[in-house]
């Protein structure tokens, strides 16, 4: 009765967490912002809706299959957030004015002036870098 009760709330809260991941990707404006809200209560929702189904399910198949799926979610969720941010201020997806502090700013710099010499040392795309 009891670890009915819990498992019932973890999975309201999971699945409220999972909401509220919806509503930010729908409500914010930007790039950075929309990765923020989704990335955030995403994995944590995940992770409490896990614990339930564990709670409910103690076997040991259950657990390690829950206990996998947590492990890539925590490696993965990071690392594809990081990549659609990086790609989103490459492309210039984003509102610099909301930035605190912009880090990238001479890295992306350096990289394009390194690209654009390349090109015109190899006489390709300076139409596109001189207009």
């Amino acid at each position: 009765m009891v670890l009915d009760i819990i498992s019932a709330v973890l999975f309201f809260l999971g699945a409220l967490l999972s909401l509220a991941a919806a509503v930010g990707l729908a409500r914010f404006g930007d790039l950075l912002s929309r990765m923020h809200a989704s990335a955030k209560p995403q994995v944590l929702g995940l992770i409490l809706i896990a614990v339930a189904i564990a709670i409910q399910f103690p076997t040991w198949a259950t657990v390690t299959t829950l206990a996998i799926i947590i492990s890539f979610q925590l490696v993965t969720i990071p690392v594809a957030t990081h990549m659609v941010g990086r790609a989103g201020y490459r492309t210039k997806h984003l509102r610099r004015s909301m930035l605190y502090r912009d880090e990238l700013a001479e890295a992306v710099e350096r990289a394009e002036a390194r690209e654009i010499a390349w090109e015109r040392q190899r006489g390709i795309g300076t139409d596109r870098h001189d207009g």
